[in-house]
Order: C-alpha cells, then structure tokens, then sequence
C-alpha cells in the first residue's frame, strides 16, 4: 500500500526556515517523480516545487532563491528546505508522488508564517 507522509510544518516568523519531509512506503519511490503543492484558505492547489526520478527540479516562481526540493532515495523521502519565508507562504502543504501510472497524495501539513 502506498502512503506518503509528510511532517515539519509549523508555525514561523517571518524570515525564517522550515524543512518539510514526505517518506513515502510502497516501494514506488525511487521510480517517482516528487512534488510539494501548497493550498491556501480560498485559493486553489498549486505546485510549489518538484523534483524528477532524475533529479531534474523546478520551481514556482514565487518560491525561487528561497526554496529548495531535494529527494533521497535510499531513504525514501523528498525534502522541502524553505527558508526566507513569508507570510504568504501559508498554506497547506501536500506531498505528491507521480508517474505515467499513478499520481498520489499526502495528507498534508500546515504552514503559518507569522508576520
């Protein structure tokens, strides 16, 4: 059975940094292109970074020069360092996993970046 859990969210101050992480089971990973969405109240998902079984990564640019995507294999999981947030970086983070066969979800983790 496939899961991806994400953890690391948190509340921050303005400026700071958080580092998510997504271990994902169900041995798909390292066959996986990996990505970080992010929902905000009232708004809808969009992608925030994503990183491909090759290592190929980009970035919405809202998020370039502060975010970095990053995947580890051998231990199944891919990061998300985010550091000079904002407060505009609240939102929902959700974890994806995806290829031509399949496309699946964490369950999500809260970001609030106080200002």
């Amino acid at each position: 059975q496939v899961q991806l859990v994400e953890s690391g969210g948190g509340l921050v101050q303005a400026g700071g940094s958080l580092r998510l992480s997504c271990l994902a089971s169900g041995g798909i990973f390292r066959f996986s292109n990996m990505a970080w969405y992010r929902q905000a109240p009232g708004k809808q998902r969009e992608l925030v970074a994503a990183i491909t079984s090759g290592g190929s990564t980009n970035y919405t640019d809202s998020v370039k020069g502060r975010f970095t995507i990053s995947r580890t294999n051998a231990k199944n999981t891919v990061y998300l360092q985010m550091n000079s947030l904002k407060p505009e970086d609240t939102a929902v983070y959700y974890c994806n996993a995806n290829n031509v066969i399949y496309n699946y979800w964490g369950q999500g983790t809260q970001v609030t970046v106080s200002s």
